[in-house]
């Protein structure tokens, strides 16, 4: 395996983590706040600010440019929304169910539609098949969900 494939898988790694804390963090802060779609707001506020700093910089140091023409008007509001109801859904199951089971249910949404996603080519991704091999990593991750949720 190449380094550079290792790096990428452990970031992959990080992220999920990041993901895993995020969730009880965001939840703590909904119950401060009083109002978790409060905590789901302040938490993007604060990613779309670390975020833009690193656009700005980048722009910045690689002499980029920033093509606002360029992607469909209705792609600059579907990823938000997709995943404001993530970050906001989170925030309310995590205290109920507990953080490893909303990550168990979270993985387990991402990997069949991803599944999907990979099928159908979706917005000019690859088309990858649906083999058995990922139908029963699949199922193994459901079956790892609904363990984690009811053990």
């Amino acid at each position: 395996m190449k380094m550079d494939t290792l790096l990428w898988a452990l970031m992959g790694v990080v992220a999920g983590a990041c993901i895993a804390t995020q969730a009880p963090i965001n939840a703590q802060l909904g119950k401060g706040l009083g109002l978790p779609i409060a905590a789901a707001g302040v938490s993007f506020v604060a990613g779309a600010i670390v975020l833009w700093a690193i656009a700005l910089i980048f722009v910045q140091t690689k002499g980029a440019t920033i093509n606002f023409g360029a992607p469909a008007p209705w792609t600059f509001v579907a990823g938000g929304v997709l995943g404001a109801f993530y970050v906001f859904s989170n925030i309310m199951l995590t205290p109920m169910i507990g953080a490893a089971a909303v990550m168990a249910l979270s993985v387990t949404g991402q990997l069949l539609a991803g599944l999907a996603l990979d099928k159908v080519g979706f917005m000019g991704m690859a088309v990858r098949e649906i083999s058995l091999g990922r139908v029963a990593g699949a199922v193994m991750l459901v079956a790892g969900a609904v363990m984690i949720r009811a053990f």
